[in-house]
Formats: structure tokens, sequence, C-alpha cells
């Protein structure tokens, strides 16, 4: 008979080392937005799923889409700046 024990004790001793850096954190923060935004556009997708397109979820669907899109150029220009920031 074999046993079964937990590696609680294992997984836990090395938490204090796993815990996101405060540069991670500003990353997850700046990018916050852009996961929203992708978050409503699956809402939407997933409400279109079950049921017949109509124009109402035509016109949802593509300004969740329109709104993931521009958060992406947003985080990118942000990047942009930064980086151009960084170099003067």
């Amino acid at each position: 008979m074999k046993h079964i024990v937990t590696v609680q004790n294992a997984v836990t001793a090395f938490a204090p080392f796993t815990e996101p850096t405060d540069a991670e954190l500003d990353a997850i923060e700046q990018e916050a937005p852009l996961i929203n935004a992708e978050l409503e556009l699956l809402d939407v997708q997933i409400a279109l799923l079950d049921r017949p397109m109509t124009p109402l979820g035509e016109r949802q669907l593509r300004r969740a889409a329109n709104k993931v899109l521009a958060e992406r150029a947003e985080l990118a220009n942000r990047a942009v700046s930064v980086r151009e920031g960084d170099a003067a």
C-alpha cells in the first residue's frame, strides 16, 4: 500500500522567495486596463455563443474588440514613451 503525503511544507517553505517584485506588480497594474478590456470581450463572446447574432450583438462585439485594440495601442505607446524617456 502506498501512502499519499502532502508537500505543503515544501511548497510554503519557498513562498517568500516567489512573491512578485514591485516591478512585476507595477507591470500588472499598467496592463490592468487591457486585461479588463479582454475580459469584457470574452464576456460578450460567451454571451453570444448560444443565441443568434443580432445587430445589437454585432455592435457589442465590435465595441469590445475595438476597446481591446485601443488598450493595446495605449499600452504600446506607454511602453515606447517609457523607453524613450530612459534613453534621454
